[in-house]
């Protein structure tokens, strides 16, 4: 009996050997061109015999994973073709380009030569739609989704698409907690940004105007945008005004929410957050300052900027990336404020399809992207904010032009608010936009506005967004 638990108890040495090293050599801990440890020290390390670490070499041979050196070592070779990975990685191609995607994948490729990334570009429009679809039909392993991107997925009933993930102490708990539910993490963190304010300092410089500060009210904001404005050449501010991560700010500000009675039912008579609407008509009015076009994303709001056409956008940390090779003197500053002074966080995360057969590479994929060592090449090479805290504090040399306020996102953490927090869902806040917008272009007064909503946000609350996703 005992020769028999002898036997047990070294193949199970023998096993935990061979999967040990097998795992080293697939997760990139051992990179390819490296040796293994020598066969004296396996032989210390796993409590085997010289003749047993041989065949559990050997078996790694066969796999593919190592070549022996006559007299040198075992060495990590580069796995053949037919033992690769392939797991398809979804997201919109404008985003991960801000990031610079590319190089990142490259990065990934020579760390985990054995697994192969296939981006899938997704749509920018309907993309949570068009995401569960993807995930649904197992296509996808991985995909970048943003908070509001989740929150669709939650209203939607689709989370058990979404694998959980370990959770990452070393990621800000404030880009990881929209991710979280049910205990789990879902989604993690990458890149984040506040809604913020980007100014051109030679136009303010030009007119003599004081540059914007954490003191600033809109009307501030409006007094100076009218001396900033030229007729003819340029506007004082503008923002893409249809954007979900822009009109609801004012609302946000007015430290007012939408909470239904006890019957489901809605009173914003004196919802004090239909005053911070009205702060955001009267910039309409103000045609001199705000230009009243048609346009079809956010992108039309930065390119008025990089013209020159306008000096100061409401706009986030993404943009920045844009700016870097324009030749523009531009800097950042907290939005202003009205009652308060949040701003809207917009956290891009990446998540493991709970479908995928690959979810052991899917995983490497995020927790490459998330690891400090790759959030630091984003720190050091773009301008977006990473989740990782510490590649964040990294003090060095830069590699590009960094404003000189561009740290300043860590003084108004403590503003940062999800849009969830005004109690809308995103249901709610899609099917009520239409009659903001007649608000705010003076074609609904305040008590229309208000009888309009009080209608129609109890019906939306109900739907979720169960059709739409």
């Amino acid at each position: 009996m005992q020769k028999r638990n002898s036997r047990k108890y070294f193949r199970a040495r023998l096993d935990e050997m061979i999967v040990t090293l097998r795992e080293d050599i697939i997760s990139g801990k051992i990179p390819v061109g490296s040796f293994l440890p020598s066969e004296n020290d396996l032989e210390i390390q796993f409590q085997l015999s010289n003749n047993s670490v041989r065949k559990g070499l050997e078996k790694l041979v066969e796999e593919g994973l190592i070549e022996k050196i006559a007299r040198v070592g075992n060495r990590v070779i580069r796995p053949p073709s037919e033992n690769r990975t392939t797991i398809r990685f979804g997201y919109v191609r404008s985003t991960g380009a801000l990031a610079g995607m590319d190089k990142l994948l490259d990065a990934f490729h020579r760390r985990y030569p054995h697994i192969q990334v296939q981006p899938v570009e997704l749509p920018s429009s309907s993309y949570s739609r068009t995401l569960k679809e993807y995930l649904e039909a197992e296509m996808l392993d991985a995909a970048m989704l943003n908070n509001n991107n989740f929150q669709d997925f939650i209203e939607g009933g689709r989370t058990e698409l979404l694998e959980p993930l370990e959770p990452d102490e070393q990621l800000y708990p404030f880009a990881a907690a929209p991710f979280r539910r049910g205990g789990d993490t879902l989604v993690q963190p990458f890149i984040f940004s506040p809604v913020v304010l980007c100014y051109n300092k030679d136009h303010f410089r030009e007119v003599q105007v004081p540059e914007p500060d954490s003191s600033w009210t809109w009307q501030d904001l409006f007094r100076y945008g009218r001396q900033l404005a030229v007729k003819g050449q340029r506007f004082g501010f503008y923002f893409y005004l249809p954007s979900r991560n822009r009109w609801p700010l004012f609302m946000l500000q007015s430290g007012d929410t939408f909470e239904p009675d006890n019957a489901g039912e809605y009173h914003l008579t004196a919802n004090k957050a239909i005053g911070g609407l009205e702060i955001c008509r009267e910039l309409m009015e103000m045609t001199d300052v705000f230009p009243v076009l048609l346009s079809e994303s956010d992108a039309d709001a930065e390119a008025l900027f990089l013209e020159g056409k306008v000096s100061v956008i409401m706009t986030t940390y993404f943009f920045l990336n844009q700016l870097k090779d324009a030749g523009i003197s531009f800097d950042v500053s907290p939005l202003p404020g009205y009652a308060n002074h949040h701003t809207l966080l917009i956290v891009n995360g990446l998540a493991v399809s709970s479908r995928s057969r690959n979810k052991e590479a899917a995983k490497l994929l995020v927790d490459f992207m998330t690891s400090y060592e790759t959030q630091l090449t984003i720190r050091r090479q773009t301008l977006n904010i990473t989740a990782h805290r510490h590649a964040m504090e990294w003090q060095g040399e830069e590699e590009a032009y960094r404003p000189s306020r561009f740290f300043m996102y860590r003084e108004i953490i403590p503003t940062f608010r999800l849009i969830t927090e005004m109690g809308l869902s995103n249901n709610q806040l899609k099917e009520m936009q239409r009659e903001i917008m007649l608000f705010l272009s003076g074609l609904q007064d305040r008590e229309t506005l208000c009888r309009r909503l009080e209608q129609l946000l109890p019906e939306a609350g109900r739907g979720k967004l169960v059709d739409s996703l």
